[in-house]
């Protein structure tokens, strides 16, 4: 590969990583926003929905680091010679 191309293929990994990490978000929002439903509604406690909201964005934050590691792993990868 030359390296223009290997320059291409890291900017392709990087939306990628980007466009995957937005996903998460997204996902993360709705989970909130049902956590948030579920107190208005008197099925859950303010303790337990504090509790709820920590464990999303503990996981949130565990997919977020993983597809960085993943990213950065593979762009070494690729720009290696």
């Amino acid at each position: 590969l030359t390296e223009d191309r290997r320059k291409d293929l890291s900017k392709d990994i990087k939306k990628m990583s980007e466009e995957s990490k937005v996903a998460i978000r997204n996902i993360r929002r709705d989970m909130m926003e049902e956590v948030k439903k579920q107190l208005k509604d008197s099925e859950i406690s303010e303790d337990e929905e504090r509790a709820k909201e920590e464990n999303i964005q503990k996981i949130t934050d565990k997919f977020i680091g993983k597809i960085d590691e993943i990213t950065d792993k593979k762009i070494n990868e690729i720009m290696s010679v």
